[in-house]
This record gives C-alpha cells, sequence and structure tokens, in this order.
C-alpha cells in the first residue's frame, strides 16, 4: 500500500542523547508542563514524522534501507543525492548511478556514463564488482554480443521481450542471452568482465519486471546488510534472508499475513490481508466495510471524549503545577513515539549548548534582537562530536507565570509551525532544547559554511575581503524568494518578523538559509518588506541603516552611501545601475512594506528582474541616474518626515 511522503524539517544524523550523556539542567518545571509539553511533542511526531512514511524526492518515494541527507544511523553506502526533486543517484566507490527503479531486494541502475538511449556497453568500462552492501543481481538478463563462443547464448530467456525505445531495443527480442542465474559462466559477486574470457566486447542488460514479462534495461544492484553490522537484527514477525549475490550480507523478509521492510530501525513488519483486491495491513485488516459509518460514529465519539479526558486532565495539571521541578521532554517517550524523529532530530541538554557555546560568551555571538519583553540571540557553537552549529538562545522575561506558560505554549507550536516546511533556502534545524522554568528555549542549526550576510559584510568593508556586486544580489533575491513562499505558499503563512543580515546563512556556495525566526507571538510585529528593505540597503552601504544614509536618499546622492569595497565608480554601467535599483526598491520597501502596500512576492519579483536582466550599454546608466535623482519616488521621500522611516540607532 503506498504511503504519503515524510516531510522533512530536522538534519542531522545525531540521535537523542542517551540517559548516560543526559547532564542535569539547571532550570526547573512544574508538572503540568512536562505532561502537555510531552502531548505537544507527541501530536507533533503523530503529525510530522510517522516512522512508517518513506522519504521522497519530489514524487519518488524511497524506501527502506536508502535515504536522503544525513537522516539516518544507517551505513552512508545506502545515502542517495535527489536532483532537482525528480532523480536519485547512488554513489557505489565514487561512481554514481542514476536509479531507475526500487526492488525490495535491490535497486535498477542506468549503465554510468551514457546517454539515456545507448543501450549497448563496453564490458571493460563497467568493472563493478561490488562491496559488503551491493552486488550484481542473478535477476538481471544480459544481451551480450561479438562473442567469440556461442555457447553463452541461452534459448529459453529469448522469450522475453523487451520495452520499445529507450527502455529495450525496438527489434523487441535479444540476439545473444544470458540471465545472470544461469550461473554456468558468472557466479555471483563476480565482474561483468568476467564475459570478456569468452570473447565478448558489448552487453546490454535488463531485469524483468514483477508480475510481468516485460524488460526494463538497466543493471539491478541487490542490496544487504552485511552480517556483522549493528543493524544486521530483524524485527518481530520477519525472518532473516541471506543474499544471493552479496557476501555475507543478509536482508529481513516479513512472515507471511505481515507487511514492511522487516527490520526495527525501519518500520518493522505489520499485520496485513487482502481487502478488496488490495494488500493493507493494521486497522483495515479488521474494518467492517459494511459497518463503516458506525465506525466512523464511533471513532468520533471517542475522539471527542478523549480530547475533553485529555483537556480536563491538562487543567487539573496546570492548577497543581510545581516551579520546583524541571522541564524534561522524557528522552524515553521519543524513543517509543517514533524512531523516525529519533533519527532524524535531537533533544539537547542545556549544559551541551551551554558547553558549544561556551557558556553563550559574547566572543560567540553572532546577532542580537531585542524585541518587546523577549530577547533573541544568535551564537556560533561547536557540539562535542566536532559539529559547527548555530544556536537560537530566545529568553523570555515576563514575571506573570500564566503568562509565560502561555507564551511558552506558543514559541512550541511556532516551532511545530516551522519544522513542516522544507525548502533549499530554509536552515537545516538540528534539534531544540526547552525550558519553561528559565522561559529559554534553543533552537539549533547547521552551520553556514559561509557565515551570515552580516559577517560577509563586515570582513568586505574591515578586511577588505571580496564580496562582489553578483553575489549580494543573488543572496538579496534567495532571501525574497523565500519569504514570498512563506507569505504564499504556505497555509496559515508564515512570517519571520525578525528579518536582518545576521539571520541570513551563506552556504558553501552563497547559497541562502534563512533561519533565526522570531518565535514569542508577542514580539511578532516587524514588517518582513521593511525588515528585507534594511538588509537591502546594508548590501548596498555594507553598514547598518544610519539617518545620514536616508538624507543621503532623500538627496538623490546613492554614489556616496555605496560601500567602498564594491567599488562603485569603477563598476560597470549596468553594475552602478542594478546598485541604484536595488536602493531604489530598498526605499520602497521602508515607505511602503509595513501597509502592506508593497508585498514580497513584489520585491521578489523585481529582484529576480534586475539580476537576470543583461548588462545595457553605457548610455543607459546616465539616463538611469537621471531619472533616479528625479524620481517622484525620492521626492516624495525628501518631502516626508524622518519619522516617516523608522531608523534603528547604531
Amino acid at each position: 500500500m503506498p504511503l504519503p511522503c515524510q516531510p522533512f524539517f530536522f538534519h542531522s544524523s545525531s540521535l537523542s542523547p542517551s540517559p548516560s550523556h543526559i547532564h542535569p539542567s539547571p532550570p526547573m518545571s512544574p508538572p503540568w508542563w512536562r505532561c502537555s509539553s510531552f502531548l505537544l511533542h507527541f501530536l507533533f511526531l503523530l503529525h510530522h514524522t510517522d516512522s512508517s512514511l518513506p522519504q521522497c524526492c519530489g514524487s519518488i518515494q524511497i524506501p527502506f534501507p536508502f535515504y536522503l541527507n544525513a537522516t539516518s544511523t544507517l551505513s552512508d553506502a545506502f545515502s542517495l543525492s535527489c536532483i532537482n526533486s525528480s532523480s536519485l543517484f547512488l554513489t557505489i566507490a565514487s561512481q554514481t548511478y542514476r536509479i531507475l527503479h526500487f526492488f525490495p531486494d535491490g535497486v535498477l541502475v542506468d549503465f554510468p556514463n551514457t546517454t539515456l538511449c545507448r543501450h549497448y556497453n563496453d564490458l571493460r568500462s563497467f568493472a563493478f564488482s561490488g562491496n559488503q552492501y551491493f552486488a550484481i543481481s542473478t535477476d538481471n538478463v544480459l544481451d551480450l554480443y561479438d562473442c567469440e563462443d556461442s555457447s553463452l547464448c541461452k534459448p529459453d530467456c529469448e522469450r522475453t521481450s523487451l520495452m520499445p525505445g529507450c527502455d529495450g531495443r525496438a527489434a523487441g527480442y535479444p540476439s545473444c542471452c544470458y540471465p545472470l542465474s544461469d550461473h554456468s559462466s558468472w557466479r555471483p559477486g563476480d565482474s561483468l568482465t568476467a564475459f570478456s574470457q569468452y570473447g565478448c566486447r558489448g552487453f546490454s542488460s535488463w531485469v524483468v519486471l514483477p508480475r510481468s514479462r516485460i524488460g526494463k534495461r538497466g543493471i539491478k544492484l541487490e542490496w544487504a546488510v552485511p552480517t556483522n553490522s549493528t543493524h544486521a537484527a530483524c524485527a518481530a514477525n520477519a525472518n532473516v534472508v541471506n543474499a544471493t549475490s552479496v557476501a555475507s550480507g543478509i536482508r529481513c523478509q516479513c512472515r507471511d499475513g505481515y507487511s514492511g521492510d522487516g527490520f526495527p530501525i525501519g518500520v518493522g513488519c505489520l499485520k496485513s490481508c487482502i481487502k478488496d483486491g488490495k494488500e493493507v495491513d493494521g486497522n483495515e485488516c479488521f474494518r467492517n466495510k459494511h459497518g463503516r459509518k458506525k465506525a466512523i460514529i464511533l471513532a468520533g465519539v471517542l475522539t471527542s471524549t478523549v480530547c475533553v479526558a485529555s483537556l480536563l486532565t491538562a487543567l487539573f495539571l496546570l492548577k497543581r503545577s510545581i516551579r520546583s521541578e524541571k522541564l524534561m521532554i522524557c528522552e524515553q517517550n521519543n524513543i517509543n513515539i517514533s524512531r523516525a524523529q529519533q533519527k532524524s532530530s535531537r533533544l539537547f541538554t542545556y549544559h551541551e549548548l551551554e558547553e558549544a557555546t561556551k557558556g553563550f560568551s559574547d566572543g560567540q555571538k553572532i546577532v542580537d534582537s531585542c524585541s518587546c519583553s523577549a530577547t533573541s540571540t544568535l551564537y556560533a557553537g561547536v557540539l562535542m562530536g566536532g559539529s559547527r552549529v548555530v544556536v537560537q538562545r530566545v529568553e523570555n522575561e515576563n514575571e506573570s507565570e500564566s503568562e509565560s506558560e502561555s507564551e511558552m505554549e506558543s514559541v512550541l507550536l511556532r516551532l511545530e509551525t516551522l519544522s513542516a516546511v522544507s525548502h533549499r533556502n530554509m536552515a537545516g534545524v538540528v534539534g531544540w532544547s526547552i525550558d519553561s522554568e528559565s522561559g529559554l528555549v534553543h533552537v539549533v542549526y547547521e552551520y553556514p559554511e559561509n557565515g551570515t550576510l552580516r559577517d560577509q559584510l563586515r570582513r568586505a568593508r574591515d578586511e577588505n575581503v571580496g564580496f562582489e556586486w553578483y553575489r549580494r544580489l543573488k543572496i538579496a533575491a534567495e532571501t525574497a524568494c523565500i519569504l514570498a513562499f512563506l507569505h504564499h505558499e504556505i497555509s496559515p503563512p508564515i512570517f519571520h518578523h525578525d528579518l536582518q543580515s545576521g539571520c541570513i546563512f551563506l552556504d558553501v556556495d552563497f547559497s541562502v538559509k534563512l533561519g533565526g525566526f522570531e518565535l514569542h507571538e508577542r514580539c511578532r510585529r516587524r514588517n518582513d518588506v521593511y525588515g528585507l528593505g534594511l538588509v537591502l540597503l546594508e548590501m548596498v552601504t555594507g553598514n547598518m541603516m544610519s539617518r545620514s544614509d536616508l538624507q543621503r536618499i532623500k538627496k538623490g546622492k546613492v554614489e556616496e552611501m555605496v560601500d567602498p569595497s564594491l567599488y562603485y565608480h569603477e563598476q560597470p554601467a549596468y553594475w552602478r545601475e542594478q546598485i541604484e535599483i536595488v536602493a531604489d526598491l530598498a526605499t520602497r520597501c521602508l515607505l511602503f512594506g509595513g501597509d502592506g502596500k508593497l508585498g514580497m512576492v513584489d520585491v521578489a519579483r523585481e529582484l529576480i528582474h534586475i539580476a537576470k536582466e543583461p548588462p545595457r550599454p553605457p548610455a543607459a546608466a546616465t539616463a538611469l541616474e537621471e531619472t533616479f535623482s528625479n524620481s517622484s519616488l525620492l521626492q516624495m521621500i525628501s518631502m516626508s518626515p524622518d519619522s516617516s522611516i523608522y531608523v534603528p540607532y547604531k
């Protein structure tokens, strides 16, 4: 039965800390919070990371044991790469293979370094011989050519037709057919180069699809887990199956009446049956299709009863809250609830993050954000294993206990909402640490290879390190695009509310990874379009916006405020045009972003247009400069009081 795809949020191979690694956390929490946070955590895991949900590359479901990114404790041998949400690739011994099809015991891969419609391959160029995880499957059927020994050809496999076009041969039937299951001239574990000794120079390969006599081109690789691996154990109701081609390798197979992958770190084995001609598992086997309406009504009544009982219990516990007990989302509960969450997220202790950030020292500080009665700060840190991270420390300064408890629940719901978003420009979250007593919330992000936008601007200004305009413009466009996505493609929309250059992380290729979202509800006031306007001006000037910059903008003297490291007057005319247009866009964000007259989609569209616009002849620069200097927008700014645009003091 096909399963929906698992949504992504956390991207860390680290497991939740084991009991031996848990240090006592200094803050304390009442018992109501321990229960309610457990319930929230349970609902979050149940809704978002069911361990039975496969990962996906676009619409392609990825079965166990394969995985994307660093979200599994299994060997790197099963790690896949997803390209453009449409193609999956497996790397074995530095050679990359495109995956065409998944089987329960293997994968069908394309011939490496070939065009899509090439049917024959040189035997000498395909030297794959397997390892402890993969080997050439005996299910492959070969079409050999230019062989000196015709005894290789087996007539009993020629009745299998091939798919036409790129998947097979237009002729429909092979010429010299040899099934690897024959074993007379090839043994499991061998390389296909074994056929070279018979004078064969080339081959084509295909596999007969299940319940079909049609062959699909490609090479099937059998997978297995080494018997000496810590994962070479099967779940309940599963049997160990020895691999055919992978030496000393095993797989797990669910017994009759059960379905699943058979591994305890996967979905295990679920009770199955045939229902309406389809194999189903779990409660579907016991559902009476004639009493479906009654079952639905009963389920509704039971659900309502459970919800009311849970609410009454929570209210009772709220009244009995004791501030001397510390918050601990029980690790054992995490393990029992969802193995998938255990593999993908990590619950940190306070001491782990304190050590990683050197006691949250000022030297590790990346950016401050003080708003209303909460303070959010980003710190650089190094975990025990050497992994670099960014820790967002959010402090709640409410004196009222009831307000503090309500705010903490709001923060958890905000984290849950953010956790459901999967986008290449969202910062990868490794895990979190929450404590209700002290009002501390820590969100742990993957460390950006190139730091933050603020870091790069500072280095360009103070250390004369090159940070070219085209790169700044690309960062601006990507930032606007991810914000537009969050505003208009997510329901309900997600707003950052604290956008600044220190929250824009930069990956190894300077691609944007947005983090540092405002978590406290009452502090979510700053408009994202307005915040992006400040960031755009910071990209142009190299500094956080000041009132002197505002005066220059009013007078149309953009060149006087451009970051000196950009060497404005030495740049090509079209770059100078782009800088001026972005400065103009930034002022519009400041003027019209706060009241909603300018939306993030409009800003993103304009930045993309600027970035993709081809260079213009030098004459256009003068005309644009005159237009910019005399624009009605700048006249509007010059006639407006300073208070119409809020400028933070340095």
